[in-house]
């Protein structure tokens, strides 16, 4: 419930504390004086869109703050602390939320949950657990066909919402097999062009046998043996110089004779002995060199032309698959590696569809089932809300009048196939029909507040707000609305704008909206009354004369009938 909400820079109200607390509290006072802008206030605090029309004429920026006391656990508090607020604590399971809104004179909007800036979504995720507003333009949202539903369903408890939860759930699995099995449908076409042009790149890529590194190594081996004449004559030359066959100095003979002079003088001098040593393997070094340039010669008188040409013909069909299935070789490999996975999963579509379409009527059956489930609870709601509110409705100064809730088939939806209408037959021999076209203004606000009484019994809300529901009322049906409001707030806290003594009479908090003029400038206050003060409102409200001597005793009597009456 709001234990208290303050405004500041609020239209006409300068700034004020409006005490409210649990059960029926009435806010009254003059035309003009700002009645409606404590709604408004609650409005924003609920995330309603801002609007810079609700500053005070000079003042830089709006404020209004509320604290509520709210559950210490559950969904208000966990999206608290999603948002990153915090709550106050007050007591072993409750706690106080403190929320707060600011508006500029320019229009920018700030707001904040727990004492940390949260976006204006924030408010509006809390505003459906904590109030439900009804202003003079709303009425229940009775005009809306889901704002019927969710009423009838709310009155139909615990069987209704199992039986709504069951049927969301069916609806969500027939849902998605439906989209999987359309979309593999639809896509039938594309998948098997994609599987024939796959299967196509699969052989080819086959074919050819790509490795790693391959087109590399061949443009390696396509260099040398481009160039096959050259190296040909460079290892010719080397072999030549290094051979005893050519008739130039013979490189080994000349090691070979270095080696034994120093092996000779060896004896005598270690050093020349190491250093003959080290001649020795010059020579067979050479040697060795020497026979490795006549195997590098034998080996390019084997490939040369021959061997080119079946280079360059493996090198151009590994550029053709990178043309036709990648931008490397690398990609090429990797497109046959997983293509396969592919190419099954998309000649697998056939057996899938054929898979989905059982689930899908399995799953459509079972839809069929939990709305059926569905419409026979909310029938069965449907009969005993209707009869409800017309009983209600006779205590509320309508005693013809018949509320009759009916149950048509309507399009699937993820909140069944029915549309829910309230239909009213507002005198005898008239035919049911929708409540805002067959109610008068007046009749509509006893309409409204009838069903809301009958659907606290039993869904309770934490807390109701009324903006004059009493708007073209008046007299014995005055007098029912604040009993019934008073009802209502036996289990939940009720906070009622109003401007008939009737209704404020059953209140058990009665706060004034207090309009000041020093001359020039109009300004609001919130006053709590009591006493000799609320009697005197009282009277206001009844003749418009605060101090009349027949109206002040008409107050009194009203305020003493009023507690024994609710």
């Amino acid at each position: 419930m709001i234990e208290e909400m303050r405004l500041r820079g609020f239209g006409v109200i300068a700034e004020a504390t409006l005490p409210l607390g649990p059960g029926f509290t009435a806010i009254t006072g003059e035309t003009g004086a700002g009645k409606t802008m404590v709604v408004s206030g609650l409005g924003l605090l609920l995330g309603q869109r801002a609007d810079s029309g609700v500053v005070r004429s000079g003042a830089a920026q709006a404020e209004v703050t509320g604290v509520w006391l709210v559950a210490a656990e559950g969904s208000v508090a966990d999206r608290v602390r999603e948002a990153g607020g915090d709550l106050e604590p007050a007591g072993a399971d409750r706690a106080e939320l403190y929320i707060g809104r600011t508006v500029t004179a320019e229009g920018r909007s700030r707001a904040s949950v727990g004492g940390r800036a949260a976006p204006a979504g924030v408010l509006a995720d809390l505003a459906d657990d904590l109030v439900v507003v009804h202003g003079q333009t709303d009425q229940l949202r009775l005009r809306s066909q889901a704002a019927q539903r969710e009423a009838l369903d709310r009155f139909g408890g615990d069987e209704v919402r199992a039986a709504l939860a069951s049927y969301r759930e069916a609806w969500h699995r027939w849902r998605g097999l439906n989209a999987e099995a359309s979309a593999l449908e639809a896509d039938r076409d594309a998948r098997l062009a994609e599987a024939q042009a796959l299967r196509e790149a699969l052989e080819e890529i086959e074919a050819v046998a790509p490795q790693h590194g391959e087109d590399a190594e061949l443009s390696q081996r396509a260099e040398r043996l481009a160039h096959v004449e050259e190296l040909r004559a460079a290892a010719l030359t080397a072999r030549e110089a290094l051979s005893s066959e050519a008739d130039a100095i013979d490189v080994s003979a000349l090691a070979g004779e270095a080696r034994r002079a120093l092996e000779r003088a060896g004896d005598h001098d270690e050093t020349l002995a190491g250093l003959a040593e080290q001649v020795a393997e010059i020579g067979f070094r050479i040697a060795e060199v020497a026979g490795d340039l006549s195997g590098y010669l034998a080996d390019l008188d084997e490939t040369g032309p021959a061997e080119l040409a079946a280079i360059e013909d493996r090198r151009a069909a590994l550029s053709t698959l990178i043309r036709h299935h990648g931008t490397s070789l690398d990609e090429v490999i990797e497109l046959a590696r997983t293509g396969g996975e592919r190419l099954l999963e998309l000649d697998g579509d056939d057996e899938r569809v054929a898979v989905l379409r059982e689930q899908r009527d399995a799953a459509a059956a079972a839809l069929d089932d939990a709305a059926d489930l569905l419409t026979r609870r909310r029938a069965a709601a449907a009969a005993a809300l209707g009869d409800a509110v017309t009983e209600e409705l006779r205590a509320l100064a309508m005693p013809d009048a018949r509320m009759q809730v009916t149950i048509a088939p309507g399009t699937p939806g993820q909140d069944g196939r029915d549309e829910v209408s309230l239909l009213l037959a507002p005198h005898p021999g008239s035919e049911p029909r929708p409540v805002a076209k067959s109610a008068s203004g007046g009749e509509l606000s006893r309409v409204m507040l009838a069903i809301e009484v009958v659907i606290a019994s039993v869904d309770p809300v934490p807390t109701f707000v009324f903006d004059e529901i009493d708007a073209g009322i008046g007299g014995a049906a005055a007098i029912e609305i604040g009993r019934r409001l008073a009802r209502l707030a036996a289990a939940s806290q009720v906070i009622v704008v109003t401007h008939l003594a009737q209704v404020a009479a059953f209140a058990t908090n009665h706060l004034s909206v207090v309009k000041e003029n020093d001359g020039s400038v109009t300004a609001s206050s919130v006053r709590r009354l009591d006493g000799a003060d609320r009697e005197a409102e009282m009277a206001r409200l009844l003749s418009g004369l605060p101090d009349s001597a027949a109206a002040l005793e008409h107050a009194r009597e009203l305020l003493e009938l009023a507690p024994a009456g609710a």
